[in-house]
């Protein structure tokens, strides 16, 4: 009996020691959860002024900036590319306009003023964002002076108030031709829109262009911000009341750059007016009726030159995040933000509505033809908005049941940014000049040409069929990219993969530019 008695009395000791584990053990979980759900809910911190430096993207951004040097048109000013010289000295002159400016599109001497606004507008974006991390490794001015070369060329092609020059040269006559910028002999025919053959989306974004310089230059030159401002207004106003496609009023336009619709430009150029102004209308224009019409709400979008409603969302989720004045109750600028989370949402690998546009290597990848151009843009999006929601304390975004912080955004963005630089299967840097490794037979007329080289139209397109890599590197130009399977094939005859482009070069540029170093966003362009 005394023996039962015993066994049972253990049983019992044990059973209790079993509960209390399992509640002590509960609380702690309890306790754990809540301090975990606390964290999640505490904002990262708010970064100060510039901090250190990460030199591997500011080495890359100072190579990147050096193509806008190697695409300028006109008598170049503190020439920096050794085998470049003035070109297009001529071009607008047959209406007496100096058009000599601006900057060649790709590897071929066309100014293509869509895509030319669209690179202006980019990068005014990225140095009014980070113009104090370009400050930090001394590219700061280079920038702005890349910028002013575009928008000097853009002012003189918008000559009167519903007149826009938007294309210099004939693309079947320049692609006909493998020679240098220098050498052309060609005729360079002008291309306009105005009230009778309308053209929305370029006059809408050379507007949205125009207007983002305006801020940039607001302090430094006050009377050529006043200028950008003037035009920006003009086309803005010209655009919205003469609408029509440039790509079917024009049709020969789009065997090279298509629209698929003005309305995501309007809205564009809508956004960048208020901020540069500060008038309710146009806000009230991009957020209204315009805004159901055209801004894609819920429909996560890619941003292009040809798509700029990611862009705006972006943009616009600024105004909403830093309690801009006046805002407060505007449900458009809710959808806008919601918008903005829906293209985050879709890019972040770990999230429910992640994309699978994207290679086994993780790159977003979504066109054969200058791949690199989304990935690169959707990762600029991405910093840009990280960087909202840190200096607005704001901890986390839901994707779904899912949620991520600003560092997660961050993650993302470098991981893009890493692929371009050379962390690929192939570890081969798609920055023309960067690394070890990067593309020797760049489609691009100028660098494959020799400088003394005498050629002609026809005669030059032996370099183009050259075995031997090009002589002169086109420094800082982000080719088109990998396949969807992260084959590339490094052939200057390969302008699908190895050509640069102009508008790629204000992508990666912002991209890097928020990934040099960390600091707060600044809460207004004014």
């Amino acid at each position: 009996m005394g023996k039962e008695s015993n066994s049972g009395g253990c049983v019992g000791w044990f059973l209790v020691v079993v509960i209390l584990a399992l509640v002590v053990g509960a609380v702690v979980y309890g306790i754990k959860k809540k301090m975990d759900d606390a964290n999640d809910n505490k904002p990262e911190p708010v970064p100060g002024p510039p901090g250190a430096i990460d030199k591997k993207y500011g080495d890359a951004l100072k190579i990147a900036m050096q193509f806008f040097d190697v695409q300028k048109s006109g008598k170049l000013v503190d020439n920096k590319i050794s085998w470049r010289g003035d070109s297009g000295i001529k071009d607008g002159s047959e209406e007496k306009l100096d058009l000599s400016k601006g900057m060649y599109d790709a590897g071929d001497h066309m100014k293509f003023g869509f895509p030319l606004a669209f690179t202006a507008t980019v990068l005014s974006w990225s140095i009014l964002e980070y113009g104090d991390q370009m400050a930090a490794v001394n590219q700061l001015e280079h920038a702005q002076d890349s910028l002013k070369w575009i928008t000097d060329f853009l002012i003189n092609a918008h000559p009167k108030d519903n007149v826009l020059y938007i294309q210099v040269g004939d693309p079947e006559t320049d692609h006909k031709c493998w020679e240098r910028p220098e050498k052309m002999k060609e005729k360079r025919p002008l291309t306009q829109v105005n009230t009778s053959v309308p053209g929305t989306e370029v006059a809408a974004e050379t507007a949205a262009a125009m207007a983002s310089a305006s801020l940039v230059f607001k302090t430094s030159d006050s009377s050529y911000s006043s200028t950008l401002l003037k035009h920006a207004k003009q086309l803005f106003t010209f655009a919205d009341k003469y609408k029509g496609s440039y790509s079917e009023n024009i049709p020969e336009v789009a065997t090279y750059y298509n629209s698929t619709g003005y309305g995501d430009e309007l809205l564009w150029a809508a956004s960048w007016l208020y901020h540069a102004t500060g008038d309710r209308s146009y806000l009230e224009y991009a957020t209204g009726e315009n805004g159901k019409e055209f801004a894609s709400w819920g429909s996560p979008t890619w941003f292009s030159w040809d798509n700029k409603n990611a862009g705006t969302q972006v943009l616009l989720s600024r105004l909403s995040l830093f309690g801009a004045k006046g805002v407060s109750g505007n449900s458009g600028l809710g959808n806008y933000r919601k918008s903005a989370e829906g293209v985050i949402c879709s890019l972040l690998p770990k999230s429910p509505y992640a994309t699978s546009s994207r290679t086994d290597g993780g790159l977003i990848w979504v066109s054969e033809w200058n791949a690199l151009q989304h990935p690169v843009a959707s990762a600029f999006l991405a910093a840009l908005y990280s960087d909202y929601m840190l200096t607005s304390q704001t901890p986390k975004i839901s994707c779904g049941d899912h949620s991520f912080k600003p560092s997660d955004l961050r993650k993302f963005a470098k991981s893009q940014a890493d692929y371009v630089l050379g962390k690929n299967p192939l570890k081969m840097s798609y920055l023309v000049g960067y690394g070890d490794k990067y593309p020797q037979y760049v489609h691009h007329r100028g660098a494959s040409i020799p400088v003394g080289a005498t050629t002609g139209c026809t005669d030059g397109f032996k370099w183009l069929d050259s075995t031997d890599p090009n002589p002169n590197v086109a420094v800082g130009g982000l080719v088109g990219g990998p396949f969807l399977n992260e084959t590339f094939i490094d052939s200057r005859n390969n302008s699908m993969q190895a050509e640069p482009t102009t508008y790629n070069s204000a992508l990666i540029v912002g991209l890097l530019s928020s990934l040099v170093t960390t600091s707060s966003a600044v809460k207004s362009f004014t």
